[in-house]
Formats: structure tokens, sequence, C-alpha cells
């Protein structure tokens, strides 16, 4: 059975919007305000997690974004990113962006259930901030890995929304990268 595995960048107030400050957002290009350091040892973490993974579930917008920053790219990374099988959640793409990609076109919890029955081992998402809200809001999370830029934006949209109930999670793991960024992993804690 697969794990679903949410690995995001965040900042210390939980904004995920425009980390590359590609939209416009006024506090967008966080992502890249860290040391040579901070960025050398997040892309070691991120090429271990892709290491890890057995597929990855994405959401279109985020299979738009990543399918044409490595699609053509060369390296051990990218080419472990470009082979993985990739699931990319949407009720209006017909093609996706990347290599190796099926649309999962239907009811979202559904696909997803069935996925997590089809995979063996990690299914990581990246980014793809609503489609963690549903994730989330069903219960069909697993793991969350979040790596934690030093920065209070104080606005902008946040990993976590309102849910229907209190979600419990349980530390696996913290550890320093770089710097100044800071790995954290957790557990979803399910209901006995």
């Amino acid at each position: 059975m697969g794990k679903i595995v949410i690995s995001e960048n965040v900042s210390l107030d939980g904004v995920v919007q425009d980390p590359t400050g590609e939209e416009g957002f006024r506090h967008g290009g966080w992502f890249s305000q860290v040391g040579d350091k901070d960025r050398e040892e997040w892309a070691a973490v991120e090429f271990e997690e892709a290491l890890g993974a057995e597929a990855l579930l994405l959401g279109r917008r985020s299979d738009e974004y990543f399918g044409t920053r490595w699609t053509g790219r060369g390296g051990e990374w990218a080419d472990r990113l470009n082979s993985l099988p990739k699931y990319v959640v949407s009720s209006t793409l017909i093609d996706p962006e990347w290599s190796n990609s099926t649309v999962l076109g239907g009811d979202v919890v559904n696909e997803v259930s069935k996925l997590k029955q089809a995979v063996d081992g990690q299914i990581v998402v990246y980014a793809s901030r609503q489609l963690v809200h549903t994730l989330m809001e069903h219960d069909l999370v697993d793991e969350l890995r979040l790596m934690v830029y030093p920065f209070v934006l104080g606005a902008g949209e946040r990993l976590f929304g309102e849910t229907s109930d209190k979600k419990s999670i349980r530390p696996l793991n913290t550890r320093t990268v770089g710097d100044s960024l800071v790995h954290l992993t957790y557990e979803i804690v399910r209901d006995a």
C-alpha cells in the first residue's frame, strides 16, 4: 500500500505562496533568500527524497510548473524525477506537461485512495496547496515533510487551511539544513 508524503517548502508562519517570486505576490521570492550552503543542503535533502519515492502526485499547476523546469534537464536528480511515474489531479487537464504522467480526473478522494492501493511505497506530493488541503481533510496523508524557511511573511496562502476537525500529528525527525533551514518530519496520527 502506498504512503502519501507531503513535501513542502514553507515560511515559519506556514506560507507556501509564490516561493520563487514568479506570481507577483508582494512577499514572493522567499525561497531564494537563503545562503548557498542552505540551497546546496536543501538540494541534497530533496534528491534523497526523490530516490525514496515510487511516484509523484501533483495538482495541475504544479505539473505545469515542474514539468517545464525539469523536462530536458540532465543529471541524477533530474533523471530520477523525470523517470518517476506522476499522477496529476485535474478536472481540466488533458495533456500533462511532465513525462510519465497520468491524469486523475475523477473524484479526487476516490482516485487518490485507489492510487494508494495500487502503488507500493512513497507517493510524494510537491507544492499543490489545494490538493494538500483536500488530502488532509479526507485523511489521505500519511507523512508531512516541511522545509521551514526563516521568514515570517505575515500574509499569503498557507499550507494548512481550515479543516472540519483537528488533525493530530507526531514528530518523527527534526534536522537543521544548511545554516538557517529546518526540516521537520511528522506522521499523521489516526484514531484507533
